[in-house]
């Protein structure tokens, strides 16, 4: 991709070693010995946090301790019902990026992908390498290698589909992948999955950007209160991670939960969304 995604991807890195750093009892740690811990420069440090978020190292320092996600649920939480009546309904939002959606019906989930056409890429974001996959009608898969490995991801996605024709096309998928990571435009998605899969990922286009929830109350949200264990198998197999926002279900105890794409890739991705969000605030004011 351009040169700024490849400097995202850079960034991603910085970002995966601060939350090392921090996790083994740095969260006191000036901005100096910081950055001198990652042999960069404090200016250099401090250049490298504003271009990939927005904000100084020290706020988001605070984004990446391991006890951010009780303070979300304390003043970031959402219901579904409320994300509803904002108007999220068939449509989502991602800053400036308009999100539609079609569902892949449960006859067509059941053949595997059989006579489907699935394009796919690999492309640089703001949260390391990314596997992007899409049909005629939209996205149908991303999935982060920064933790799992480029190999083991793309075993992953193509299990999902088996039986369906995996093309190699990076250029047929690189104008929506680009307004994807550039928030803005309009990206079509193209979910493939299990009824109750669908309607738990439909559940989670409605949570706005900033904002989190618990995967007790999707459980509600969908109509199935008792199957929190079965929303939370869902919200792990989300094919679209990042655009379908898996990283906002939380555990109603404050704990992150789990992440198919590793931990510390959806404490990179609140972060970068609470940080994005308080800056627009900031802007605005």
């Amino acid at each position: 991709m351009n040169m700024q995604a490849r400097e995202q991807s850079y960034h991603y890195g910085v970002m995966r070693r601060a939350i090392e750093l921090i996790d083994e009892g740095g969260e006191a740690l000036t901005l100096a010995e910081l950055a001198a811990a990652m042999d960069m420069s404090p200016a250099h440090f401090q250049r490298l946090f504003s271009a990939w978020v927005g904000v100084s190292p020290k706020r988001y320092q605070q984004y990446l301790r391991l006890g951010h996600a009780k303070t979300l649920l304390q003043e970031h939480f959402t219901t579904l019902e409320a994300a509803h009546a904002v108007g999220l309904s068939g449509s989502g939002r991602l800053h400036d990026l308009f999100l539609r959606w079609e569902a892949m019906s449960p006859g067509e989930y059941a053949r595997k992908g059989a006579g489907l056409r699935i394009l796919w890429g690999w492309f640089d974001s703001p949260f390391g390498l990314v596997l992007v996959m899409g049909t005629e009608k939209g996205i149908c898969g991303m999935g982060f290698a920064a933790e799992t490995g480029a190999e083991p991801t793309m075993a992953d996605m193509r299990s999902r589909w088996p039986d369906a024709d995996f093309v190699e096309d990076s250029m047929a998928l690189r104008a929506m992948v680009e307004a994807i990571f550039d928030q803005r435009g309009e990206a079509a998605l193209h979910m493939i999955g299990a009824p109750l899969q669908i309607k738990v990922w439909e559940a989670l286009l409605r949570i706005p950007s900033g904002q989190v929830t618990t995967y007790s109350e999707i459980a509600h949200a969908i109509g199935a209160p008792r199957a929190v264990r079965a929303v939370g198998t869902a919200v792990g197999r989300n094919p679209v991670s990042w655009l379908i926002p898996c990283h906002r279900a939380l555990r109603k105890s404050g704990a992150l939960g789990g992440y198919h794409w590793g931990l510390p890739v959806k404490r990179a991705m609140l972060a970068y969304e609470a940080a994005r969000d308080e800056g627009q605030q900031d802007g605005a004011a």
